[in-house]
């Protein structure tokens, strides 16, 4: 699904009702409907129950009269209130406030916070005060009606947007709306899925009123916010008379001393989300260990740096043979940055010809030359952390951290690679300029391990022939999918990414099942 910025949606808002002729009552119309029948199906019959709606003096509040007097239709008692003077209301929110004094509502003026009250017995509260235009900061007497609203238990549905929340960057006023539930129209808002911004929003709802498709195409928009039903779509085929060879074969290079775990996760995670075979190649002196690790997972040693057990370069010979045999290549988990190893990466991806991701310290390691990275002459995925991205880019994680998708798009496209920048949530970009942000995941994801079970979730898809882009936004989904059901089951706090790795295969069915 589109993910657009408030700007871009103002844009398909004017295009709809001056180009295309959709009358902005209509929309209004729709976008009330939308929000009316959103709380019937969450909270049943309404009838004789208080709803407190508080309204503003601009479009959003043109909806929140429109909820009013549908929801006074449906038998509920409206508590009604307008942040400022009624003839400080214009165009269409104007039209839908006559419309609701004539069906006898009393619209309760706020210019003085002693003015709202929310009764003690009110099942809802509607914000209607700002919508997704608001940016700034909250004065009086917005600021106090909002605080008021948050400190009270009653729960909120949120017209297009908590108000507050800054559509446009993800941040919010102080105060800002916290509301239960979200009701956005047309597209969702990129400032509703990036933190602090998502975290105001509940559970977020995408409403179609009537905007025309044309309207939303014309904008050119390149962010998209992944779904479910994307997500499928991009499961790789599976013939029940195939064999294991059908199923792609991944090769992983990974481990170092201490780091046994990293490669396990990274290997298993492969197996466990369809690859047909995986061949592990570790340290000679660490393969003991990991064959009593994995079962199921192919080790083949290689020469490592005498007493420091991780992968020397003599071993680049045998390492080119592992890739010629697999599909994909995955590189990077536990290896570490010994000097040996690191020429052995940079050999490695100059000559690279299958279809790989890179990360961890394979990403550490090509910090120090970013050059190497526009050697690759196969599709190329790498999976950062803001602080791996902090060394390949030379900027500060402050820097990323406010400006995750422009920098995920211009590193795509300055090394013809695909950047999926993990975080809260994960950027996806690809080099065409298309980007992608994932919606699931949690705080739990945030242990040790958690990279390297993505890492092999990545490449086993690579394996399985699945174009770059589509491998990093599938594995990003399943990963993402995985925590949450470990959450669901243990809780985020002592989540591991064992639990996640063990919850890859559920993730797989219930998408398959989708």
């Amino acid at each position: 699904m589109k993910l657009c910025t408030t700007r871009q949606m103002s844009n398909i808002d004017r295009r709809a009702i001056e180009e295309l002729k959709i009358p902005g009552l209509k929309l209004m119309e729709n976008a009330g409907t939308r929000v009316t029948e959103t709380i019937l199906e969450r909270f049943g019959d309404i009838k004789n129950r208080i709803v407190t709606i508080v309204c503003g003096k601009g479009n959003n509040g043109g909806d929140g009269f429109v909820v009013a007097r549908l929801l006074h239709e449906k038998g509920a008692n409206i508590e009604l209130y307008l942040i400022g003077r009624r003839d400080s209301v214009k165009g269409d929110a104007r039209v839908n406030l006559e419309r609701t004094e004539k069906i006898g509502l009393w619209i309760k003026e706020i210019n003085d916070p002693v003015d709202f009250q929310i009764m003690e017995t009110s099942a809802l509260i509607v914000d209607a005060i700002f919508g997704t235009g608001f940016s700034g900061e909250i004065k009086s007497p917005y600021a106090e009606v909002i605080r008021r609203i948050n400190n009270n238990p009653t729960p909120v549905i949120a017209i297009d947007s908590p108000s507050g929340l800054d559509g446009e960057t993800g941040e919010v006023s102080d105060p800002c709306i916290s509301a239960d539930i979200t009701v956005t129209f047309g597209l969702p808002k990129y400032g509703q899925t990036v933190y602090p911004g998502k975290a105001r929003c509940g559970f977020l709802t995408v409403a179609d009123i009537g905007i025309p498709e044309k309207a939303i195409s014309e904008e050119e928009i390149g962010l998209s916010l992944l779904m479910e039903d994307e997500a499928a779509g991009l499961l790789p085929f599976r013939a029940f008379d195939s064999h294991k060879g059908d199923f792609g074969r991944l090769f992983v290079l990974a481990g170092s001393e201490g780091m046994t775990g990293a490669a396990a996760l990274t290997a298993e995670a492969g197996l466990r989300s369809g690859v047909g075979l995986t061949i592990l190649g570790c340290p000679s002196g660490l393969n003991d260990i990991l064959e009593t690790k994995l079962t199921e997972v192919i080790t083949r040693p290689l020469p490592e740096v005498r007493k420091r057990r991780c992968l020397a370069l003599r071993g680049l010979g045998e390492i080119r043979e592992m890739v010629k045999w697999a599909d994909a290549v995955a590189v990077g988990p536990g290896i570490g940055i010994y000097h040996e190893t690191r020429d052995l990466v940079f050999r490695l991806i100059s000559r690279l010809d299958k279809p790989a991701v890179f990360d961890a310290d394979a990403l550490n390691i090509l910090a120090n030359n970013t050059d190497y990275l526009k050697n690759h002459t196969a599709p190329l995925v790498i999976s950062p952390h803001p602080g791996e991205m902090a060394r390949l880019t030379g900027r500060t994680i402050e820097e990323i951290a406010r400006n995750r998708i422009d920098i995920a798009l211009e590193f795509a496209d300055k090394y013809n690679l695909v950047c999926l920048l993990k975080g809260a949530p994960s950027v996806i970009a690809a080099p065409s300029g298309e980007a992608w942000i994932n919606p699931n995941g949690n705080e739990g994801m945030a242990t040790a391990g958690s990279g390297d079970v993505l890492t092999g979730l990545i490449g086993s898809f690579l394996a399985q022939g699945v174009i770059d882009i589509d491998a990093a936004v599938l594995g990003c989904f399943i990963h993402g999918a995985a925590g949450d059901l470990a959450c669901d089951e243990l809780g985020s706090r002592g989540m591991i990414a064992g639990d996640i790795l063990a919850m890859v295969p559920e993730a797989l069915r219930r998408l398959e099942g989708y």
